[in-house]
């Protein structure tokens, strides 16, 4: 049976859990030496420092202001910086609570600093986080993902998405002794995906991109010559047709290729095993992360024997791969999975925001803006940019933070009472637009 929203909104009556962990036992574990930062910071200030030693502000991309508002000047006097989270509110470094749909751009399908997964992740670093020998979680968690993940024989782990799907793609070039991919989604920054200047012309010359779903589009760039991959994002703002994997699994089969799915957002959200799990088709690699560890850094490249062995041939490391945080929350979140349907619930939570959002563009009146994509991955599609920017940034001042384009991810931790403060920040934002464009 699905869980329905099963911790608070991480105000003074939350997280409460099903499970044995008391959330105020692992509250004073976690309390840092300070309250955050000194009362005289402002917004301001952490912004100027930020660009003064970051060059583009922010080490992740979509956390730039740009990005989270359209511009520095719809995001004035907005946050930029977090203090703290819990449940589904963050608190900037103003004090300020913000109810948050984006999850940290999915990361997170359970909640902010949910106790279970914060108490194995303290247990394992108490311990020491990382030594000269692999932990022996990793052998845990690798068990563990081949009962899960219909592709996987093998797994082997890594920190970010974009290096896992990086790896799968060298382990098909391996495999096959081809170079050239055929691709279709977003797959991080490495060169082998980049069309951004400082990557070598030859390198983005062996990768053919190809529509989403464009099903003739796929089978002219197989037919062009020889390739070693066809890497696909199972879902791109909305679900793929049937053809469209059926065929890409046939193409490789015929020229003897790897089918990679970049399972990132979909990974343990719409189904513990990713979109191969309902699907019915199964990739030769596929790449996990995000939501598999709740927001603590971990990718997995998971696959069958014969693939995933290449990596005895080739070379794909890395020094933290196997440190021991990230391996416990991993552990901690497949608990929670074992004990409750969280991709039903994520389902659902995620029916219930997108229908809360549909029902202030009816009230307020607006056009130009629907909702779209599955319901655990929705989004908003406008018309005018411009506006886009805007309501976010009207929607913001409300206390509830939407994400720019895609995606805005369901988390368990949105409650009833959290559905009702999107409706009323959407609400409100919707009728400021309206009265704005009609002043």
């Amino acid at each position: 049976m699905p869980l329905k929203r099963f911790f608070g909104r991480g105000r003074d009556d939350a997280p409460t859990l099903l499970g044995d962990v008391e959330p105020e036992a692992v509250a004073e574990e976690v309390q840092p030496d300070h309250d955050g930062p000194p009362e005289e910071a402002t917004e301001t200030t952490w912004l100027d420092r930020a660009d003064a030693v970051l060059p583009t502000g922010a080490s992740t991309g979509s956390k730039r202001m740009e990005v989270l508002y359209g511009g520095r000047g719809y995001g004035h006097g907005l946050p930029s910086h977090f203090a703290s989270a819990a449940g589904a509110l963050i608190t900037d470094i103003n004090g300020f609570q913000y109810l948050d749909c984006t999850m940290a751009l999915g990361a997170v399908s359970l909640g902010y600093a949910e106790p279970r997964v914060t108490r194995a992740v303290i247990d394992a670093v108490s311990r020491g986080n990382a030594s000269a020998l692999s932990d022996y979680r990793e052998v845990e968690l690798a068990e563990r993902l081949c009962g899960i993940i219909p592709c996987a024989e093998r797994v082997q782990f890594l920190k970010t998405g974009a290096e896992a799907t990086a790896a799968a793609v060298r382990l098909a070039r391996a495999f096959t002794g081809r170079e050239r991919i055929i691709a279709c989604g977003y797959f991080g920054w490495h060169d082998w995906c980049s069309q951004a200047p400082g990557v070598p012309a030859a390198v983005r010359e062996s990768v053919t991109w190809v529509p989403f779903d464009d099903v003739v589009a796929l089978e002219q760039a197989a037919a062009a010559s020889g390739f070693a991959a066809i890497v696909i994002e199972p879902v791109i703002e909305r679900a793929p047709s049937i053809e469209w994997l059926t065929r890409a699994r046939a193409l490789c089969d015929a020229a003897g290729a790897v089918l990679v799915f970049d399972e990132m957002k979909t990974g343990f959200r719409v189904a513990p095993g990713g979109y191969q799990e309902l699907c019915g088709v199964t990739p030769d690699l596929a790449t996990f992360g995000k939501a598999l560890a709740n927001g603590y850094p971990l990718a997995v490249i998971a696959g069958r024997e014969a693939v995933m062995n290449t990596a005895r041939d080739t070379w794909i490391s890395s020094t933290l791969a196997s440190e021991s945080s990230s391996l416990a929350a991993a552990l901690a979140v497949l608990e929670w999975h074992e004990e409750a349907d969280i991709c039903a619930t994520l389902a659902e939570t995620g029916r219930d925001m997108r229908a809360s959002v549909d029902r202030a563009i009816v009230a307020s009146g607006i056009a130009g803006v629907e909702t779209h994509g599955i319901d655990t991955m929705w989004l908003m599609k406008w018309a005018d940019p411009e506006q886009e920017n805007r309501f976010v940034a009207h929607a913001m001042r409300t206390g509830v933070l939407f994400k720019r384009g895609a995606y805005n991810f369901a988390a368990v931790a949105h409650d009833e009472a959290a559905l009702l403060d999107i409706e009323a920040a959407a609400s409100a934002a919707f009728v400021a637009l309206v009265e704005e464009d009609h002043a």
